[in-house]
């Protein structure tokens, strides 16, 4: 079970327990040792990688995985597994941290021989968009760019702002977003994206759930009738095409009956980094069409 987080988290401060200057408590209640900022970091997670870029890190980012492709450089960057990551690799990078996001779950052979090797790993489980900005600031920390993780942060909060004032007098619209097909998934109020639908306009179907996310019925998306289905896409993640069509025939629909199948990056959405707001600004496009953001993106 993820520990709640701690009150500052609502007040924009950082929200990682300090024990001491050099010792910080990860999302699953782990310690983490610090004797300076961590110079050789190995990301499991694209999430991950996305924020270790926006706060200035580069060079320093010595190991990712084959799904971090965001920023372009992430690219070049030397692989240290996919969905299973590769022990050997990791330790042969002699990495001074080592970043993972619950939800592409560590193996627990990995984590163990990390930890006997004395080589920090810190787990990230975000619920809410505000934890997300909170593990911006967090990892700056980590990783000594205090200072550029909030510029960051104020940057993401302006226009998370902006979202609030241009959907305040928007009525929200009923949303089912299709997580998987089969089984049909989709996410709950323990879902970070969850939060985003509801700041992008929508009133999520299945949004009652504590589960982040939980797997549907048709006969459930049929009672509560969404007026938009949101299909993730991607080149290595989302929904095919061939599977958002197969929707059309539940023409009793509401979504279906007035050709409301809504197309998202699933980068955008799925990952919890640096480009949330990005993805709340997307998923807002889609939900209520004709919302513009000064900011652009999406």
């Amino acid at each position: 079970m993820v520990r709640r987080r701690q009150q500052g988290i609502l007040t924009g401060m950082p929200f990682m327990a300090n024990v001491s200057d050099k010792t910080f408590t990860d999302d699953v209640g782990r310690r983490v040792y610090l004797a300076k900022p961590a110079r050789r970091v190995v990301s499991l997670a694209p999430s991950a990688t996305e924020i270790l870029f926006a706060v200035g890190l580069d060079s320093e980012i010595v190991g990712v995985t084959t799904f971090c492709d965001y920023p372009p450089a992430a690219k070049a960057k030397p692989k240290v597994g996919s969905s299973i990551q590769n022990l050997e690799a990791i330790i042969g990078l002699k990495p001074d941290l080592v970043l993972a996001v619950k939800s592409e779950i560590i193996r627990p052979d990995v984590l163990a021989k990390l930890e006997q090797l004395k080589i920090p790993v810190f787990i990230l489980a975000p619920k809410t968009v505000e934890d997300i900005l909170g593990h911006i600031g967090m990892i700056g920390g980590l990783v000594g760019r205090d200072r550029e993780a909030r510029t960051v942060v104020q940057g993401l909060r302006d226009r998370l702002q902006e979202v609030r004032s241009r959907m305040a007098s928007a009525k929200p619209v009923r949303v089912f977003y299709v997580v998987n097909t089969d089984p049909l998934l989709s996410v709950g109020s323990g879902s970070f994206i969850h939060q985003m639908l509801e700041l992008a306009g929508g009133e999520n179907i299945v949004g009652q759930t504590t589960l982040a996310y939980p797997k549907v019925s048709i006969e459930e998306v049929l009672r509560r009738d969404p007026e938009v289905l949101l299909f993730p896409v991607g080149t290595s993640e989302g929904i095919p095409e061939a599977e958002q069509q197969r929707w059309r025939k539940w023409t009793t629909l509401s979504a279906v009956a007035h050709n409301r199948l809504r197309q998202v990056k699933a980068e955008l959405v799925n990952r919890p980094g640096p480009r949330v707001v990005e993805g709340i600004e997307a998923l807002a496009r889609a939900i209520q069409p004709g919302v513009v953001f000064r900011s652009g993106g999406g």
